[in-house]
């Protein structure tokens, strides 16, 4: 038996920041990671240079059954905080668009500084350990694996959530928040690909490859940024952003020029209005073949003033109905998670079991895309790690 003052389960970003934090304090911390080494999810991300952060980060930003439970974990550690360990070990790093910040080399900088981190700070990390049952008694809380059994006080959750599971990804959080008695809420993709209709797949699908900048909306929220057309649908930023708000029956609406008038101008033209005018006109804002077979898709009746003011309508606001998404494999994050309810939003501890913690993309709380999910990692890693 392996006695500690708090056990953390995953060596993620939300589990390696907390041991850093607990052990700084003196604790005598142990990492169980299930994967051959730590950080790995750390590693693939920003294409291989960890966006790290994002320096607007603001709660408005996540998504969360409470919108205001990230606010404390935030303003206890902003970005300016990661940046400062950041720069303490020398990792050159650079803005991108709207505050993204990613590594100028590798994110591998980003896992070596947070290890050497917990190895400063005493932090024991074990790894390929498989938990096989946890159990709680007056003494605290029993890890129990294949080799050994794990006992602390304290133990935090950080086992992530369900995407990329070839990269190790598992329900078990959600497994031990229910244990416990803890609600989870209803668990779905997020920061996905969506994917169209046999009928747009027909369409649009050999257009793979083609892009353009765009405002995608779903109910109140939009995002203009860029959107690609994949094999199987819609995917790019912008459709990323907007389908960790997307539910199915709903359509997402996608305005493909904004900020110009596009056709109502054909109004004044002189000339014989036809679709060569219309298709001349939208390749102005549209890659060429998408300008065609987007027009081809919504060919207007006639070539009245109506018409054309109705084909101006279509263009800003091009409803989808998507048929659903590509799914956790193709998921940068998990939406939904253990109930922020649940848990005290200055130490991440549960409310209903004193000694249990939960951290990072297992509870309710989702970034957007630019560096958000790492910030939510930190902070709420932060906030356990000082309590535990």
């Amino acid at each position: 038996m392996k006695g500690f003052d708090a056990i953390i389960l995953g060596g993620g970003a939300a589990g390696l920041m907390c041991a850093i934090e607990s052990g700084r304090r003196g604790r005598r911390v142990a990492i169980l990671e299930r994967s051959e080494r730590i950080g790995k999810k750390i590693l693939i991300s920003g294409g291989g240079r960890c966006n790290f952060t994002n320096l607007y980060c603001r709660p408005e930003d996540f998504l969360s059954g409470n919108p205001h439970f990230c606010k404390s974990a935030l303003a206890r550690y902003g970005p300016a905080d990661f940046i400062e360990l950041v720069e303490k070990h020398g990792i050159a790093y650079h803005e991108k668009t709207l505050g993204q910040l990613f590594c100028d080399h590798s994110a591998r900088e980003i896992v070596d500084m947070l290890n050497e981190e917990c190895c400063r700070a005493g932090v024991q990390i074990f790894l390929n350990v498989q938990v096989r049952a946890v159990a709680r008694s007056a003494a605290g809380f029993s890890v129990l694996t294949h080799d050994d059994e794990f006992c602390a006080p304290a133990l935090v959750v950080a086992t992530g959530g369900l995407s990329v599971p070839k990269m190790g990804a598992t329900g078990l959080g959600y497994e031990i928040a229910r244990q416990f008695g803890v609600a989870v809420r209803e668990c779905r993709p997020a920061l996905v690909p969506l994917t169209f209709s046999a009928q747009d797949c027909k369409q649009y699908c050999h257009l793979a490859g083609i892009s353009a900048g765009v405002i995608a909306s779903c109910g109140p929220q939009q995002f203009r940024e860029k959107m690609l057309i994949t094999h199987r649908g819609l995917s790019g930023p912008a459709i990323l952003q907007v389908s960790s708000y997307w539910k199915p029956p709903e359509a997402i609406i996608i305005d493909l020029a904004p900020g110009h008038e596009v056709i109502t101008p054909l109004q004044q033209a002189r000339g014989h209005r036809d679709m060569q005018m219309a298709r001349s006109a939208l390749r102005e804002v549209l890659p060429a073949r998408f300008a065609d077979r987007w027009l081809e898709a919504n060919t207007p009746l006639g070539w009245t003033n109506h018409d054309l003011s109705e084909l101006e309508r279509r263009l800003h606001h091009w409803s989808v109905l998507p048929a659903g998404t590509e799914g956790y494999a193709k998921a940068e994050v998990t939406a939904g998670g253990v109930d922020t309810d649940e848990l005290s939003a200055k130490t991440m501890e549960s409310r209903r079991v004193p000694g249990l913690f939960f951290i990072g993309e297992v509870v309710d709380v989702t970034g957007h895309l630019g560096g958000f999910n790492f910030q939510w990692a930190w902070a709420s890693g932060f906030c356990a790690g000082n309590a535990v």
